[in-house]
């Protein structure tokens, strides 16, 4: 099984991706760089906000659970394999921003 890491850095938005392997990995991309709410006729979509000023290990618990379901519901022809995030040695989650990191094989390839 083949698999891919997504992560929350910024990138381009292809509207018109190449291939189903390109359109499912930008997906989840966009599920996980989406604050639930703030689209206007899907309001459950993307990731829940208020995870802001939880202390650390209780959002990396909270996120994973709403990344697995946001996933499983928005974009079922991916399989989440491992969800980590930034090394605390990196600086990242030490200061409090938590950016998940996501293996992912798709189902079908």
């Amino acid at each position: 099984m083949q698999t891919w890491l997504i992560t929350t850095t910024p990138k381009t938005v292809n509207l018109a991706p190449a291939s189903v392997l390109e359109e499912v990995l930008q997906n989840v991309y966009t599920i996980l760089t989406t604050v639930r709410y703030s689209v206007p006729l899907e309001r459950g979509f993307g990731l829940d906000g208020e995870l802001i000023d939880l202390p650390i290990p209780v959002a990396q618990a909270k996120m994973s659970a709403s990344i697995l379901q946001q996933i499983a519901k928005y974009e079922p022809r991916c399989k989440v394999v491992r969800i980590s995030y930034v090394n605390q040695s990196e600086g990242d989650t030490a200061d409090g921003i938590l950016r998940p990191v996501l293996e992912v094989a798709i189902i079908g390839s």
